[in-house]
């Protein structure tokens, strides 16, 4: 996710630099075609260059409009997990408690439900990412970690095992039943928040508009650089590329974050979210082994 207000020109060339110079090649042929080849007979309508340019900006705004719902989605998904995720620790520490016969046991049994929350974050964001990140491990016990990889969703086969967990302090009566409650209830929204996340990831936005838009670019800039020949003379090739860059750019906005959970500068910052998380949970527990936050990329963009 980008973290700062600026952004330099050389960046957005990087990105953009081929479609650029096609787009130069593109006016330059167009006029040169219109001028020796058909000797300047071919004539463009205004008012196809007008509904042209006013269809293609309905699409692009349609499309960018609908990639940034699809992004601040992700977005507001991965922030109520910060916020779950908070109150389940919180809850586990403060409100499971016992005799002192067996608080060691319950210790221990606290510690195993929030490294394990911590690991189906992990698992989760992997996921996401179509990585084949192991971070996960770190926080199960090698039985575990056996019995959760033999099933195809492991982040899922997690969050069963918090539940089974979360069963067996009830009847041993650590916690009372409108705690359990409460608990269950995280566990619920823990699974909601996967499954918005999946879908998010898992729906393909049509490719049909991105092929599309850039098609009615090309014919774009075909049509502003012929019904400027006359007029401007060789100047047609700049006017009919700057249009053509306008469109393309904007176009782009709304290609870069139309899948908010890919590894790239502008999507959801999931390596920084989860070590965020991790560390919260572990300063609550007193722990001493304490990962670093994440850092900025050049103090740009955080993954």
């Amino acid at each position: 996710m980008i973290i700062t207000q600026k952004i330099s020109f050389i960046e957005i060339l990087k990105l953009t630099w081929k479609a650029r110079i096609q787009f130069l090649l593109l006016c330059t042929l167009t006029f040169l075609g219109h001028i020796y080849i058909f000797d300047g007979a071919i004539e463009i309508s205004g008012i196809l260059t007008t509904v042209l340019g006013t269809t293609l900006a309905f699409f692009i705004g349609f499309k960018n409009n609908q990639a940034y719902d699809r992004w601040w989605e992700a977005r507001k998904v991965w922030g109520a997990l910060v916020n779950d995720s908070r109150s389940w620790a919180r809850s586990i520490i403060n409100y499971c408690s016992t005799d002192s016969e067996n608080s060691e046991n319950l210790e221990v049994t606290k510690k195993k439900l929030i490294h394990r929350h911590i690991a189906f974050l992990y698992a989760l964001k992997s996921k996401l990412r179509g990585s084949s990140d192991k971070d996960f491990h770190k926080y199960l016990s090698q039985d575990e970690i056996d019995s959760v990889e033999k099933q195809s969703n492991i982040h899922n086969a997690i969050l069963m095992n918090q539940s089974t967990d979360l069963e067996f302090i009830s009847k041993q009566g650590y916690i009372d039943g409108f705690r359990f409650i409460e608990l269950n209830k995280l566990i619920v929204k823990f699974s909601d928040q996967m499954g918005m996340s999946e879908r998010i990831s898992n729906t393909v936005f049509p490719p049909t508009y991105h092929y599309f838009t850039r098609i009615f670019i090309w014919l774009f800039a075909i049509t502003v650089t012929l019904l400027s020949a006359e007029a401007n003379g060789a100047w047609s090739i700049l006017i009919g590329w700057i249009v053509a860059v306008i469109f393309f750019d904007t176009h782009m906005i709304g290609m870069y974050i139309l899948n908010p959970f890919e590894p790239t500068k502008s999507s959801v910052s999931l390596d920084q979210i989860t070590r965020t998380i991790e560390i919260n949970l572990l300063e609550m527990m007193n722990e001493s082994d304490i990962p670093e936050p994440v850092k900025p990329i050049d103090e740009k963009y955080v993954m």
